[in-house]
């Protein structure tokens, strides 16, 4: 499977050397093109009362020279000269920015280093990862703290028509490095409801789940040796103590695509993963399927037994 081009985000902090310097990795392991991008404020607001006037074409060229510097001097002999020399400085927000080069670039993946920010930090300002992953249509790799050559790869799967992109993602990078894969299914607790009239047997719910993993998901699984585990208990706990347990260079998860209100007061899987996983995060977009894809499946599923929820990443 071909690669597209890879776009890293970069700063002039450390996170961000490490995330070019895997950015860079990867695309020459896939013969593809890296594209450094910085996003810096624009300026054209700032001088627009001016009492004198100002050539704002010099000014930006001044400005993209002392930021291309700055950030070369972080990523001196962490990337060839030519890709800092090349590196695209553009005004504007920084998920704006990343959101413009993944559409001018045709990137097929965006490379950010993970900074852990503060809950209140994310409330106040929010960070570039958070923002990228509840905005980008691609899929956007969050470094971990130490970000090393990709080889081991945790797919976390559910039920849903975002396992396939999600599992296809992951077989990309393993099969970039030779690799190896390991596909978990977390089953959580089922929900306490006490105005349900019906309960539901939870040894019923088991095995519908294990039923459609093994008709619909695990055949997904390309992979040679690939292991696929089912776990039980909350789902980002559960995939942080596989990620720790196996030593997984990489988590990959799929984003369902929720509104960005209910991933800022609610929190999702996804969310958590960004906050605490002690390893690099790929999450990959997944758009819910178009009417014609629902009534086929509504269609199927009339047809098969019983499905229950599963986890929603």
């Amino acid at each position: 499977m071909s690669w597209k081009p890879i776009v890293v985000g970069v700063d002039d902090s450390p996170e961000a050397a490490a995330a070019a310097a895997l950015g860079w990795k990867l695309a020459e392991a896939a013969k593809t093109k890296c594209h450094l991008v910085h996003a810096t404020p624009d300026i054209r607001s700032a001088v627009l009362g001016a009492e004198a006037p100002i050539d704002v074409e010099e000014l930006y060229r001044g400005l993209v020279n002392r930021v291309r510097a700055q950030i070369g001097v972080a990523l001196r002999g962490v990337v060839p000269q030519h890709a800092i020399n090349g590196m695209a400085v553009w005004m504007g927000r920084t998920p704006v920015v990343l959101k413009q080069a993944a559409e001018t670039f045709d990137a097929g993946l965006v490379v950010l280093g993970g900074k852990h920010h503060t809950v209140l930090g994310r409330w106040l300002a929010g960070s570039t990862a958070h923002y990228a992953v509840r905005t980008l249509q691609v899929p956007v790799l969050v470094t971990g703290p130490s970000p090393t050559a990709i080889r081991r790869v945790l797919v976390a799967v559910d039920l849903s028509y975002a396992a396939k992109p999600t599992i296809a993602a992951a077989e990309q990078f393993v099969a970039l490095a030779d690799g190896m894969l390991r596909a978990v299914h977390v089953v959580e607790p089922l929900p306490m409801i006490p105005e349900m009239p019906i309960a539901i047997d939870p040894s019923q719910y088991l095995a519908d789940s294990e039923g459609t993993l093994a008709r619909e998901i695990w055949p997904l699984v390309k992979t040679k040796a690939a292991e696929k585990l089912v776990r039980h208990g909350t789902a980002a706990e559960t995939i942080s103590a596989q990620a720790v347990e196996w030593k997984a260079d990489l988590v990959a998860v799929g984003s369902h695509g929720k509104g960005w209100v209910d991933r800022l007061l609610l929190g999702s899987v996804t969310e958590r993963l960004l906050n605490h996983l002690p390893t690099s995060l790929l999450v990959v977009p997944v758009p819910a399927p178009s009417v014609r894809e629902t009534a086929e499946a509504q269609e199927q599923a009339a047809a098969a037994p019983l499905l229950t929820p599963s986890t929603v990443i």
